[in-house]
């Protein structure tokens, strides 16, 4: 096992070299930004590989780092489907604030999604959070925490990024992944933005019909107890998957135990406001929420 291990690692090494080739320099008709931008696809040769789409300044760098995560699916089928490039708008205008921006594309999605055990290979996905009647919030959060740290090891080792520089941006269950990521403090992570996050949203289908919101609001209190890192929370009125009294309730959980975290809830946006952060529309409404955040972490 550990021979076919070495080899699968071996190679995304080799991987991350030909698709780099595959670079995109953002142009000034690409909305312009105050910095150059180049847009490319990384395989990121961790201790479980995955592709990610990168969008950085033109230039060798050491720059500082965003990692992007995005929400999670619990079909099979559709997270075969899952696009290599997510984000992309909300990347480039972090990118062009001076950030290497890394999306990875989570364990168990895309290309790894496919069934390939005939040859011994097969896609982890470890954001299951089992029955409604007694879920496991915390565990499937951790493991995309575990990855950033992953990312922002390697990225530090590689001299690509400015250690103790690290901004973590997530989406839905990516966002609930930088709570859980907020309570082990992280020295080099200085802040967290998190939009529409949470988990167990939308149960068989139906809008604000959460698997068990009380222990979700259990939950992040229990993160709460250990997080001290700054934190943007950033909530859309017509979330059908985390809607605001929940949204207020796991704020007031998180704060009461000690977590650090400013609380905005935009109007409502589109059919849902869930997938706000990936709408290129959205990004008047939300930078200048996130610009103020961050200009106040230096």
């Amino acid at each position: 096992m550990r021979c076919r291990y070495l080899s699968i690692r071996r190679l995304f090494a080799a991987t991350m070299h030909m698709l780099a080739a595959f670079v995109a320099p953002a142009q000034a008709e690409d909305k312009p930004g105050p910095v150059r931008i180049q847009e490319e696809i990384w395989a990121l040769p961790l201790p479980l590989p995955m592709f990610a789409y990168v969008v950085r300044p033109i230039g060798d760098g050491p720059f500082p780092l965003v990692i992007m995560n995005h929400g999670v699916s619990l079909n099979p089928t559709q997270r075969s489907f899952f696009p290599l490039v997510e984000f992309r708008d909300a990347a480039k205008w972090f990118a062009q604030r001076g950030n290497l921006v890394v999306a990875p594309v989570g364990s168990g999605y895309g290309a790894s999604a496919i069934d390939m055990s005939e040859h011994g290979i097969y896609g982890p996905f470890f954001s299951k959070v089992g029955k409604c009647s007694n879920p496991d919030f915390r565990a499937p959060a951790l493991a995309i925490a575990q990855a950033d740290l992953w990312i922002i090891d390697y990225l530090t080792a590689e001299k690509r990024v400015v250690p103790k520089d690290v901004i973590v941006v997530g989406q839905s269950a990516g966002g609930w992944a930088g709570i859980a990521l907020s309570s082990l403090n992280p020295p080099p992570v200085k802040a967290i933005i998190i939009f529409a996050a949470g988990r167990g949203g939308r149960v068989d289908g139906k809008p604000n019909n959460n698997c068990a919101p009380d222990k979700l609001v259990e939950m992040t209190g229990e993160f709460g107890r250990t997080s001290r890192i700054p934190m943007l929370w950033i909530y859309i009125e017509n979330d059908t998957f985390f809607g605001p009294a929940l949204s207020k309730r796991m704020l007031e959980a998180f704060t009461a135990a000690g977590g650090k975290a400013e609380y905005h809830l935009m109007p409502p946006f589109g059919n849902d406001g869930h997938f706000f952060l990936g709408s290129p529309d959205a990004i008047p409404i939300w930078s200048p929420l996130v610009a103020k955040f961050l200009d106040a972490q230096k």
